[in-house]
């Protein structure tokens, strides 16, 4: 199967990394899928984080790859606003690498959250209740409210970690209203950015992640060969509960198996 594929979108966290701990042998699968041709972006939902910050850690990994070639929930939502909303100003609940992607677009920063346009929420691993009480006055002035994403959980090197979606029932619960839109994973805003890097056709390309919800779904969606990995928010005793819709058409204890695929993965 590996022959038909021409691109390769890879999630990171619990494709690539744990945390701050590189999963085992990931670096040489990815070396090994450049050297047979493949076109590659790397994909995540991560939106606190800008692609500088992903580039520099893809980096230390010995992952090597261009800033263009990192999809990021941060990016596509600065690219939306950039495009659809080039005056507005917003405010954002979310780590510093949210901000430094939207500054990087030209997308304006509310000087006061009641100035805002738009809320922008995304994971916010140093949060304080003052973050949650600015995000919330945003909101009650008007704000409507975009999320980067709405996963539940992250795999890091201690386990399963709080995602966004914890941020976003915090506001909305305070707030009495609900996130008008979403830009991660699986929506088509990650995808068509990915496909227009890539270059590539989605019945040629191949997504590998950890997640049915984000990356089975966002490539089954698209009509892309899809191969799972265990070593982030999946296990394999969760195979049997999943639908006919859901299924990947690979599974993998990890992404250092895509180096035997050529030889047929047994799911």
């Amino acid at each position: 199967m590996i022959e038909e594929i021409e691109g390769v979108l890879i999630d990171l966290d619990g494709t690539i990394w744990k945390g701050n701990e590189l999963i085992s042998h990931a670096d040489k699968a990815v070396a090994y899928l450049r050297s047979l041709g493949k076109r590659i972006v790397f994909v995540s939902n991560r939106g606190n984080w800008s692609r500088r910050m992903c580039h520099e850690r893809l980096g230390r990994f010995g992952i090597a790859a261009e800033e263009e070639d990192i999809i990021l929930s941060s990016t596509v939502t600065a690219q939306f606003l950039r495009k659809h909303y080039p005056l507005c100003q917003v405010w954002t609940l979310g780590d510093e690498g949210l901000r430094e992607e939207l500054r990087h677009h030209q997308v304006p920063l509310a000087p006061a959250p009641e100035d805002a346009d738009f809320l922008i929420i995304t994971l916010h691993e140093t949060m304080t209740y003052r973050d949650l009480d600015l995000a919330f006055r945003a909101v009650h002035h008007g704000a409507r409210m975009i999320a980067t994403n709405i996963d539940k959980t992250f795999p890091s090197e201690h386990g399963n970690a709080i995602d966004v979606a914890g941020m976003v029932g915090a506001i909305e619960a305070a707030a009495s209203r609900k996130v008008e839109l979403v830009l991660g994973k699986p929506s088509c805003f990650m995808v068509e950015a990915a496909l227009r890097q890539l270059k590539v056709p989605p019945n040629r390309c191949l997504v590998i992640g950890d997640s049915v919800e984000s990356d089975i779904r966002m490539g089954r969606m698209y009509g892309m060969k899809t191969a799972l990995v265990l070593t982030g928010n999946t296990k394999r005793n969760e195979l049997k509960a999943l639908r006919e819709k859901e299924r990947p058409d690979y599974v993998m204890d990890s992404i250092y198996d895509i180096v035997g695929l050529g030889k047929e993965i047994v799911q």
